[in-house]
């Protein structure tokens, strides 16, 4: 499984952005799909992440209300819309993946496939 993260840009505060994460490669609806943010000098930080078939999701509290997480099946493709985005939500943002869903899907080591990461800039 190889993925491409894409749809990172700047915008203002309270504006809404998608990201897109192409997925090539065989994957199972039980595949787990997951967003990850990094700003410089700090670890990776968990947003969201999914069953590839769609039927859980987890959001952290930092964006819950604000984020989805979703999958397009047919397109193989990973999305985060975000809305009201907030100056503090700047950061590189990585998908990630891993065959079969876990428990600890909101830490970053469960994951064993990543993107290269799309840069969102919020201005205030």
């Amino acid at each position: 499984v190889q993925l491409q993260a894409s749809g990172g840009g700047l915008v203002q505060a309270g504006a809404s952005l998608r990201l897109s994460c192409v997925v090539s490669g065989r994957t199972s609806n039980n595949y787990g799909m997951t967003w990850f943010r990094q700003t410089p000098g700090k670890e990776r930080e968990f947003v969201a992440a999914i069953k590839w078939a769609g039927s859980l999701t987890i959001v952290a509290d930092s964006v819950k209300g604000r984020f989805t997480i979703s999958t397009d099946r047919p397109k193989n493709t990973l999305y985060l819309q975000m809305n009201r985005l907030k100056p503090e939500d700047a950061a590189v943002y990585f998908c990630a993946a891993r065959s079969g869903w876990s428990v600890r899907a909101s830490e970053a080591y469960e994951y064993n496939t990543w993107g290269q990461g799309t840069l969102v800039t919020v201005s205030s």
